[in-house]
Formats: C-alpha cells, sequence, structure tokens
C-alpha cells in the first residue's frame, strides 16, 4: 500500500487499524526495513491496512504528527493515532510484529 497526501487521511478516517511507514529512498534504514513491511502488508492483509509514505513525494502528515526521524512508524485505529507505538528508527521484525498485535488487541 502506498500511502499518499490525497488517500492517507480517509483510509485513517475508516476506522481500520492502520499502520504507516514514513520513509525517503536516500534514507538507509527505511530500504533495509522495506521488505519488511511488504512482507507485513501481506501477512496481515484485510486485518490491518500496512503500507509507505515517502516524505519526498508526500508532504501533508510528517509536520501534523512531528515526524523528526525515518524510519516511523504510526499506529492508528479508529481513527487516532496509538501514541504508545510509535516507532523510529530500524525495528525488528519481532518488535513490529508486537506492536502490530497490541493494535488489533485495542
Amino acid at each position: 500500500m502506498t500511502f499518499t497526501d490525497e488517500n492517507v487521511k480517509e483510509i485513517i478516517a475508516s476506522g481500520k487499524p492502520v499502520v504507516i511507514d514514513f520513509w525517503a529512498t536516500w534514507c538507509g534504514p527505511c530500504m533495509k526495513m522495506a521488505p519488511l513491511i511488504d512482507e507485513l502488508s501481506k501477512e496481515y492483509e484485510g486485518r490491518v491496512v500496512i503500507g509507505k509514505y515517502n516524505i519526498e513525494e508526500e508532504t501533508d502528515l510528517p509536520g501534523e504528527y512531528a515526524i523528526r526521524s525515518i524510519p516511523t512508524l504510526l499506529y492508528f485505529k479508529n481513527g487516532e493515532m496509538i501514541k504508545d507505538l510509535r516507532m523510529a528508527g530500524s525495528q525488528s521484525r519481532d518488535a513490529v510484529v508486537a506492536n502490530i498485535e497490541k493494535l488489533l488487541a485495542l
């Protein structure tokens, strides 16, 4: 899933569990995490909307959600960001899966 300024607010507002990976092509840790994000989006398809938001091409959300470093993962449910689940920097599969499972349990 590719999040854009045109579709992201509607997807968040849908109330479904959403995970957004803020990234850029020049970011080494972002590129390292990209296969994990793709894998998890397939694994959780139908239960969680997981995708990427390219901060070089899209500009609305980074300021709104105070994105200061990338990669940053934000988690949403019922249209609201779950602040306790926010993750900045490269993350392990286990850490991301644990947060997705917490998101689903809310």
